[in-house]
Formats: C-alpha cells, structure tokens, sequence
C-alpha cells in the first residue's frame, strides 16, 4: 500500500472583485464636497468668531518684532508651548539682530536644543539676523517678499511676522487653516498658498486682520483633526462639513 497522501483539493482562486474606475471614485468624491459657502454665509461665520474672540492673539511669546520673527521661524515642526519654554531664557540676552549675532550659533543651539531640527534652525536665524544687520539695518523689513528670502523663512512665517507686527492682513496659512478653510468650506483648495490667496480675496475687509488667528484657534481647539468637537462649534449649523460629530 502506498504511504504517499493524496493531493489536497485545490480550491479555486476567489475571483478578484472588479475595480473601481477612477473616474466614479472622483465622482463620488466630489459629490461629498459642498460647495464653498456664499459671501453672506462668510461674512456670518467670521461675525460669529469675532463675537467669541474680539481680540485674538497667536500663542508665541514675543517682545518685538524680530523676537515675533524668530518665535515663528522656531516653530515649525515644533509647538508653540515648546518654543515658548526654548525662548523664555533666549530672548532676555537674543532680542536684536545684533544681539543674536553676538550670542552666535553654538550659543543659539543650546537654548533651543529642545526643539526639532534645532541644528538647522539655529544655522538659519544666525544666518538670517546676519542679513538683518547687513542689508536692513537690524530692523525687521515689513514685506512679505522681502522676508521670504531670509533663510528659514517661507510665505508662512513672513505672513505671520508682517500681520502681526505691522498689521497688514496677510492671511498666513498653517495646517489648521488649511483643513478648516476646506471643512466648511470657505473655499476649495490644493495647497496652503492657494489657500492664502483664496482667504485674502474672499475674507470680507472688516475681518481680515484678525482672519489667521481665529481660523487657526478654530482648527487647534474646535474643528480638530481627528474628531472635530462640532457640537460646541459656534458655526456648527453654516458648516456644510458632511461627517459632523457628536458627543
């Protein structure tokens, strides 16, 4: 008799289902994002966050406006509470482009060997405070473009700085911003400069001042990332947000 087992069954392949085309899945996406609201809609939702937060204030401890500058340029990849602990000490002997020159990059890491990238960013506001004192005379050019060129400066900082500091209303876009402006939506957009562009056209005159700082406790406190707080949103019934949650 032979000791050899016969062949198990082979059972046949489950047929693969048949993908989606792409076409439909965009469609279907599509049919899940509302239109932007409407300019009288707009206009109610930054009514209604001025009426919670008259006066808003970004979190970043600052003295001036160079502090202000580099309490921003600290601060990517990186919390405010964070660089707030990093510049408590920095700033008493850092507060001037010259001053910071003085304390020199080494100088610069060690205060702020807590944050992230700290190598990198003490290598740019050293560099940075160097064409402030240059170019600039230690002051802190109130231009967005101007800023922009300055190493460890992008569009988003450069736009806090000049909002901020000098009051124009620049409508500086973080991740917050970004996700707030395309949840209810204020526009519908691919990147944070169009989103900035749409914001600073949309934005009615009265309310573009204060627009970032409200947008961006919004997002930080209320409409969270992983599970907006919707049901104490004080926009909660103009948000056209499909997935709003409850408690």
């Amino acid at each position: 008799m032979s000791d050899l087992k016969p062949s198990p069954r082979r059972m046949p392949k489950p047929k693969a289902k048949p993908a989606v085309p792409a076409k439909k899945v965009g469609k279907a996406l599509r049919a899940r994002t509302p239109k932007p609201v409407d300019r009288e809609t707009m206009i109610e939702v930054f009514r209604r966050l001025h009426a919670a937060n008259p006066e808003p204030r970004g979190e970043l401890d600052y003295t001036n406006p160079y502090t202000l500058l580099v309490a921003v340029a600290l601060s990517a990849q990186s919390t405010d509470v964070g660089v707030n602990k990093a510049t408590k000490n920095l700033f008493p002997v850092a507060d001037t482009p010259a001053r910071m020159l003085a304390l020199g990059e080494e100088g610069l890491r060690e205060h702020i060997r807590t944050l992230n990238f700290y190598n990198t960013k003490a290598k740019n506001v050293i560099a940075a405070a160097k064409r402030l004192v240059d170019e600039f005379g230690g002051e802190v050019p109130n231009s967005v473009e101007v800023l922009e060129t300055l190493p460890g400066v992008g569009r988003k900082t450069a736009s806090v700085v000049v909002n901020i500091a000098f009051g124009d209303p620049r409508v500086a876009v973080d991740t917050h911003i970004f996700r707030v402006t395309n949840r209810i939506p204020l526009a519908i957009t691919k990147t944070p400069l169009e989103t900035q562009i749409a914001l600073e056209a949309l934005v009615p005159d009265e309310f573009r001042l204060h627009a970032h700082h409200w947008l961006i406790l919004h997002g930080r406190y209320i409409c969270k990332a992983r599970r907006p707080e919707c049901w104490r949103c004080p926009i909660n019934d103009l948000c056209r947000y499909p997935d709003k949650t409850i408690p």
